[in-house]
């Protein structure tokens, strides 16, 4: 009978003393012999199926996480306080080198779409339902984003009367977006959106009602609407938003999917903690008594040892024997008896650290440091609270540029599209120059000062030394830089013509060289045209 032997790559033979010497792979992290890797086995599967059947419960997870824990509800919204904030204002940026525009007419076409977008965008009536306005809605669909990983939204096209605008949208919950059931097994539906050989979708499944409200059974079978992605002519029936952190991805994925079991460990462990200091709490001191239970049958037991009748009467002696332990009291004890102080180790000394460092990892998976995570700045100095701001910062303006592009640029095009449509907005060759019309920039809430006077000091700096500009300044605190102009020149006009003295007003624009009302030059009839 021929040796079996096991060959190496090189196709030598591999001897015990070699396999132990030398790992089964080229790269260590992929060995399968390896005793600390063995049981770790992770499959390959393609970005929807990783999803497939697991997107549902880890949805459900993160909403009682964030329904019953102070920590997740805490990151939660001070990510939509960082990120959305007050909202966002739309500052109209035409192509004006492709629509061969001059920069005063491109000035004064945005002027007149921001006017007329406002009329929409502030009221409620861009809502289907009348109950919120564009700011509210999104605030909304980025909280649906960061708990769902996605939102879904369906605009509509509806005259009603009085309103001047028809273009409205409507907010989904994602739970609604699934596959029929004649459709499940299809390749071409992925959790309810339909898909072209190019991955691109085609069409939405949409629930006529969420599938567990109020009095719909709860097997019964679900109605949907097949909802095209597009009309024939080419406008959005819906806007799904989500991110993607794979080639071909279909659905997103909750924010805090990958410590969600963290989190579910220190709600637990804060819970127990709780618990055991409550009891230790209750309880002052011991009693503790010299009396073995021989002798507690001879003193108590009667004629024949009766161990029961001893007991019950040893208890109800004492019961007798009134000694509480009060403020300032004379503790009168039963014979014999020693009081033993009690300590409680609780709270436990490591549970402040092991809470932080818990934070802390829960902090770098939501793109926030700790501090933010808890409102706890108390152990930093300044430098370290800015570096950890700066960072944080990063990422809510990554998440303001997803927000913006996926959800409120597409909202603005259904509105201008609708604008210029019906005549309200001119814009000759629209579908031809669709997108140097569309072009925009949205400014958001202000960014905040960590310490105003250095800060503001620093960005006088950038300005002089032409490395910024006023717009970009006044964008980060959330400002219009054209309307702060105006704003200042009517302000310095009103403050002519009541004769109130500028000394103030040129000291602070150019270090005390407008010494009188007469050495600032009066604003032009533009400047002060609102």
């Amino acid at each position: 009978m021929s040796e079996v032997s096991i060959l190496d790559s090189r196709g030598q033979p591999v001897s015990s003393s070699h396999h132990r010497e030398f790992p089964d792979t080229a790269h260590y992290a992929a060995s399968r012999d390896a005793r600390e890797l063995k049981v770790w086995n992770p499959w390959l599967a393609s970005p929807d199926r990783d999803l497939w059947g697991e997107l549902d419960t880890l949805v459900a997870r993160q909403r009682d996480i964030v329904r019953n824990h102070g920590l997740a509800s805490g990151a939660i919204q001070t990510l939509v306080d960082n990120v959305i904030g007050t909202g966002f204002m739309l500052a109209p940026k035409p192509n004006i080198r492709v629509l061969g525009w001059t920069r005063e007419k491109g000035r004064e076409w945005a002027r007149d779409v921001a006017a007329q977008f406002r009329t929409w965008a502030c009221t409620k009536e861009c809502d289907v339902a009348g109950e919120m306005n564009l700011g509210s809605m999104t605030a909304l669909a980025f909280r649906t984003g960061l708990m769902h990983g996605e939102a879904l939204a369906l605009p509509y096209y509806i005259e009603r009367p009085g309103s001047p605008w028809r273009t409205r949208l409507q907010l989904v919950d994602p739970d609604r977006l699934g596959t029929p059931g004649d459709r499940i097994g299809d390749p071409a539906v992925r959790m309810g959106v339909e898909i072209d050989t190019y991955g691109a979708p085609v069409a939405y499944y949409v629930t006529k009602r969420h599938p567990f409200d109020i009095g719909v059974a709860m097997f019964g079978i679900a109605e949907y609407e097949r909802i095209p992605a597009r009309t024939e002519f080419g406008r959005r029936r819906v806007l799904h938003i989500h991110d993607r952190e794979r080639t071909g991805q279909t659905r997103g994925k909750p924010i805090m999917s990958s410590v969600l079991p963290r989190f579910r460990m220190l709600s637990d462990y804060q819970r127990n903690e709780m618990k055991s200091a409550i009891v230790n709490s209750m309880i002052a001191a011991f009693v503790e008594s010299p009396i073995n239970a021989d002798q507690l049958i001879d003193l108590f037991g009667g004629p024949a040892g009766d161990r029961v009748a001893g007991f019950k009467k040893y208890g109800a002696e004492r019961a007798n024997w009134e000694s509480k332990l009060d403020g300032g009291a004379v503790i009168p004890l039963f014979p014999g008896d020693k009081i033993t102080s009690f300590t409680p180790n609780r709270p436990n000394d490591i549970y402040e650290s092991f809470t932080e460092s818990i934070a802390r990892e829960i902090g770098v998976a939501v793109g926030m440091p700790y501090e933010l995570i808890l409102k706890d700045f108390s152990k930093t100095s300044y430098a370290s609270v800015r570096a950890a701001l700066m960072e944080a910062w990063r990422f809510f303006a990554g998440r303001r540029k997803w927000i913006c592009d996926n959800w409120l640029q597409p909202v603005y095009e259904l509105w201008l599209e609708e604008a210029v449509n019906r005549g309200i907005i001119s814009a000759p060759d629209f579908y031809a120059l669709r997108s140097a019309y569309c072009d925009s920039q949205w400014i958001g809430s202000a960014k905040g000062y960590v310490d105003p006077v250095r800060e503001a000091q620093a960005a006088e700096d950038r300005m002089r030394i032409g490395v910024s500009t006023l717009e970009r300044e006044a964008a980060e605190q959330g400002a219009d830089w054209e309307e702060i102009l105006e704003q200042r020149a009517h302000e310095l006009q009103v403050m002519r013509d009541l004769n109130i003295p500028l000394s103030a007003v040129g000291a602070a624009r150019n270090a005390g060289d407008v010494a009188n009302i007469d050495a600032v030059p009066a604003p032009t009839k533009e400047q002060t045209a609102p």
